[in-house]
């Protein structure tokens, strides 16, 4: 899925918060958001979800004239897992249900993602029993299970161990390069927008410093301003 964004400006009670040009993510895109604390990442990827609205300025999706989020074909997963309260099984099928599909063809692809995170195991329990990781992996299938073409993300590791991330950032890899999904990702870890994004975007004081291939920024950026945020220092 392409998304156009045209003269985003975001204000609450007359501080802007957020205001971004122009910048077009296209379809297929694995793209990181990183930026100090306040600079409007989770701003910008509400406004982009529809959770939002923008003060001012328009989000376009696939074609220019499609302003409406396309709900039916995105999704997005929080830091801080939100699961209905039932069965592992039951969260991960509930959007494939919302759609019509039929049952064993549910069930199939309820298994399936379960191979894939290492959630099979967990299918009956009930979601208040599980740890931060199990969680926040049935977040994601659940996220996955009616294969979007847009899935954003609001710093989905960054409350969970080593062992967990790994398996969600192979997820997320493979759902990008096998299906062509379109993911945007917020991270403040360094390491891991190099290990998985195809383009990085760095906002700061919610603008738009720099936006380009995810291991030139990193290595080389064009930007002063990234160059020092890389570098660990406080951007001001």
């Amino acid at each position: 899925m392409n998304i156009f964004i045209d003269k985003i400006i975001k204000e609450y009670d007359g501080r802007r918060v957020l205001d971004v040009e122009s910048l077009q993510i296209k379809d297929g895109a694995f793209c990181g958001v990183i930026g100090p604390n306040g600079s409007g990442k989770s701003t910008l990827l509400n406004i982009i979800a529809g959770l939002t609205e923008a003060t001012s300025g328009q989000v376009f999706y696939e074609e220019h004239g499609v302003t409406e989020p396309p709900f039916k074909n995105m999704t997005m997963v929080f830091q801080a897992p939100y699961l209905l309260r039932t069965t592992v099984e039951k969260n991960i099928a509930y959007p494939l249900k919302l759609r019509g599909w039929k049952p064993q063809d549910i069930d199939k692809r309820v298994r399936e993602l379960a191979d894939e995170l290492g959630l099979t195991d967990f299918l009956k329990h009930k979601s208040w029993n599980l740890s931060g990781g199990e969680a926040q992996k049935v977040a994601l299938a659940r996220a996955l299970s009616f294969r979007p073409d847009l899935l954003l993300l609001d710093e989905p590791t960054a409350n969970i161990d080593p062992a967990a991330t790994a398996e969600i950032e192979r997820m997320l890899k493979k759902t990008n390069e096998e299906e062509g999904t379109t993911i945007i990702v917020i991270t403040h870890n360094l390491v891991q927008a190099k290990r998985l994004c195809k383009e990085i975007l760095l906002l700061n004081k919610g603008e738009a410093v720099e936006f380009g291939p995810g291991e030139k920024m990193l290595r080389n950026p064009d930007n002063e301003l990234t160059r020092r945020f890389i570098a660990g220092e406080i951007l001001t």
